[in-house]
């Protein structure tokens, strides 16, 4: 062991980067922070928190290479490492903003960028396996930034049956259990998920699960239709209205119907799944897809509530994040789908809506470096609790 990771060990409170891309692909997210102790003792303190944008040429190269049909080894070889120096940009872009150098940053946090998630157990050369793959290597960004990384959280959980998400519910409990309220957390960003938090919740009562879509069918349909990367306050969505026959032919999906756990990803929601929607709303006015394709996401959020989580727990609050939680159409469509339930935009602890997976990123990098196992097997569905997380030091 290092002299430096040594004294990282040694560190009470650690000042922290938490560095993400979601599946929007759009820049990466990086939060400044200080985190004191671990685990359920964990304090946490925002500083600062940007998005560095990513490069169109490098957002669709990433598209191309999630689809299995257009996907090349040799090009995900290489935004491996083409990744991994973004990420390395945005750090030292936050530090910047801050003026702050690198010797006041103890960690890295990285999730990388997801291009393939793979949660169904399938056989494959004598295997039985789930797995998942984020690039952007960690050891990259060690060694462009001179600070100890921590990245590759999912496939630990994978290792042992698990399906590598969603892992927002671990940051969940430990910051927004209530010992009067059963609440649920729900973040929107390209795919949808739920934790839900009984009063007085403990690790084991804690359960979550992808709902299905957030923002990726939305998003990738602005692109077909508009070439715009998103809805941007609904605009476009407001204009339409919802289509009763495509609505039953997203209604018609599997995904979302799904008994949990489960996890879902652009493997299902990406390109082939929106082609095929498109064919299917030949004829139909963009602004009336796209208002379909809103109501469809906000409803099933509330259908997976209703048929898995409310007679096991019903609850008080629901409080949303990520990106969707921006859009005012689902905001609105969530509260009249979830009646008798407070819906709040996420705003706690110096968490909000916009940089809650960032925090995430930043606080498993400290787990995993205090040694404590942070997947959550009823949530995941691993066989046993695992550290998650691999350390790359420059």
């Amino acid at each position: 062991m290092t002299g430096k990771l040594q004294k990282l060990l040694q560190k009470r409170t650690r000042t922290v980067i938490g560095l993400l891309s979601g599946t929007s692909v759009d820049g990466v997210d990086a939060i400044l922070m200080k985190i004191t102790g671990s685990g359920k003792s964990s304090r946490i303190k925002v500083i600062d928190f940007i998005t560095h944008p990513i490069p169109e040429d490098i957002r669709y190269a990433v598209f191309r290479n999630s689809d299995k049909k257009t996907a090349s080894i040799d090009e995900i070889a290489r935004l491996n490492v083409i990744l991994g120096a973004i990420f390395a940009d945005a750090f030292h872009k936050l530090l910047r903003k801050n003026r702050m150098s690198a010797a006041g940053i103890d960690l890295i946090g990285s999730h990388g960028q997801t291009i393939h998630h793979l949660p169904g157990k399938e056989s494959f050369l004598g295997f039985r396996v789930k797995t998942t793959m984020q690039i952007g290597d960690p050891s990259v960004i060690a060694n462009l930034t001179g600070i100890t990384t921590v990245g590759d959280f999912r496939i630990a959980d994978c290792a042992v049956d698990g399906d590598g998400a969603p892992l927002v519910p671990y940051l969940d409990h430990l910051l927004f259990a209530d010992k009067k309220k059963n609440r649920g957390l729900l973040n929107i960003g390209g795919i949808s998920n739920i934790t839900i938090l009984p009063k007085g919740s403990t690790l084991c009562s804690v359960f979550a699960f992808d709902t299905g879509p957030g923002n990726m069918l939305i998003d990738g349909l602005m692109y077909h239709l508009y070439h715009k990367k998103f809805d941007k306050d609904a605009r476009i969505a407001k204009k339409g209205t919802v289509v009763p026959k495509l609505f039953e032919c997203l209604l018609q999906d599997t995904v979302y119907r799904q008994n949990p756990p489960k996890s879902t990803g652009r493997e299902h929601y990406g390109q082939q799944f929106q082609k095929k929607l498109l064919k299917a709303a030949k004829g139909l006015k963009s602004a009336d897809i796209i208002r379909t394709v809103t109501e469809f996401t906000a409803y099933s959020i509330w259908y997976n509530y209703q048929n898995f989580i409310e007679s096991k727990c019903r609850i008080d609050e629901l409080i949303i994040s990520g990106g969707g939680a921006e859009n005012p159409l689902i905001k609105s469509t969530l509260s009249n789908y979830f009646k008798g339930v407070k819906v709040i935009p996420l705003k706690q602890f110096g968490v909000s809506t916009q940089n809650k997976e960032a925090v995430l990123f930043a606080v498993l990098a400290n787990e995993c470096i205090a040694g404590n196992a942070a997947n959550m097997r009823s949530v995941t569905g691993s066989t046993k609790s695992v550290i998650l997380g691999k350390i790359c030091q420059a």
